[in-house]
C-alpha cells in the first residue's frame, strides 16, 4: 500500500504480495536492474504460467501466476525506492497485463473447450473489473495526495517525466489508451461523479479490491490447484455481477 499515505491505507484483497515485493526491491535497489527490467520479469512468469496450463502443470502455473503478481507490485516498489517515476512504466505495466489476461483466458478456453465467445465475453469482464478497482484507487490516491503517476482520466498524453522521452510516452500512452479507452469510458459513464466524493472509506476500497488484478491472479491459481480450470471463465462471467453491486454501494452511500 506504499501509492497512499499511512492514514489512508486499507486491507487490499489483490496486495497479497506486497511484502516479498518489497523484499525483491531492496535486493534490487542498489543494482543496475531498473522498474521496467522487473516488469519484463513478470511478463516472462505470466508467459511460463502459460506454457504450465497448456501442459497441464497446474501447480506450477499456479505458483507462476502467484509470482506474476508479486512481481508486477515489486516495479512499482523498485520505481519508489529509486525514486524515478515512470509514465513509461506505467503504460507498459498495463499493456503487458492487458494482454497477459487475455492469453491467460485464451488458454482456459483451450484447456475447457468452452466457447469462444464465453471466453471473450469473460475477458472483457474481467478487465471491466479490474477498471472499477483502478478507478477507485486512483481517484483515491489523488484525493489524499498519494501516487499520482496514474491519473483519474487519461485523456491525453501526459509530460514526459525525467529521464524519459516524450515520444516514448507518446508511443506508450496511445497504445495503452487504444486498449483501456472502451473500460475507461464505461466505468465514467457508470459513475461520473465518483471523483467528487470525499476520500472512500476503507471498508468500501477493500470490498472492491476484490476485483484487484493480484486477486484475480490468485482465484485463478487456487481454482488450477483445486482441478476447477473448466470454471474459471464462468466465475469471472457471474462474479460480475458485483460491478452493478460496488457502483450502486457508492452511488448510494458514499456521496
Amino acid at each position: 500500500m506504499s501509492k497512499l499515505p499511512k492514514q489512508h491505507q486499507f486491507l487490499d484483497l489483490s496486495d497479497y504480495g506486497r511484502t516479498p515485493a518489497r523484499w525483491i526491491a531492496k535486493s534490487l535497489k542498489n543494482t543496475r536492474f531498473t522498474p521496467i527490467h522487473v516488469t519484463t520479469l513478470f511478463i516472462i512468469s505470466g508467459f511460463l504460467a502459460i506454457a504450465c496450463i497448456l501442459y497441464g502443470y497446474y501447480y506450477l502455473a499456479a505458483f507462476f501466476l502467484v509470482l506474476k503478481s508479486i512481481l508486477d507490485a515489486a516495479d512499482g516498489e523498485l520505481s519508489r525506492l529509486k525514486n524515478t517515476p515512470s509514465y513509461v512504466g506505467r503504460y507498459y505495466d498495463s499493456i503487458a497485463d492487458f494482454i497477459l489476461n487475455f492469453l491467460f483466458l485464451l488458454c482456459f478456453w483451450y484447456v475447457g473447450e468452452q466457447s469462444i465467445l464465453y471466453m471473450l465475453l469473460s475477458f472483457f469482464l474481467i478487465q471491466l473489473q479490474g477498471t472499477v478497482y483502478n478507478f477507485y484507487n486512483v481517484i483515491l490516491r489523488n484525493s489524499v495526495n498519494g501516487d499520482s503517476t496514474s491519473r483519474v482520466f487519461e485523456d491525453k498524453a501526459p509530460t514526459a517525466l525525467k529521464g524519459e522521452k516524450q515520444s516514448t510516452v507518446n508511443f506508450f500512452y496511445k497504445l495503452y489508451d487504444i486498449l483501456y479507452i472502451t473500460f475507461d469510458k464505461c466505468m465514467y459513464v457508470m459513475d461520473n461523479k465518483a471523483s467528487q466524493c470525499q476520500p472512500f472509506p476503507k471498508w468500501f476500497m477493500t470490498i472492491v479490491s476484490f476485483f484487484g488484478l493480484g486477486f484475480q491472479l490468485l482465484i485463478m491459481a487456487i481454482m488450477l490447484v483445486l482441478n476447477l480450470e473448466m470454471y474459471i471463465i464462468a466465475f469471472f462471467i457471474y462474479s460480475s455481477v458485483f460491478i452493478l453491486v460496488f457502483i450502486g454501494i457508492r452511488k448510494v452511500f458514499l456521496k
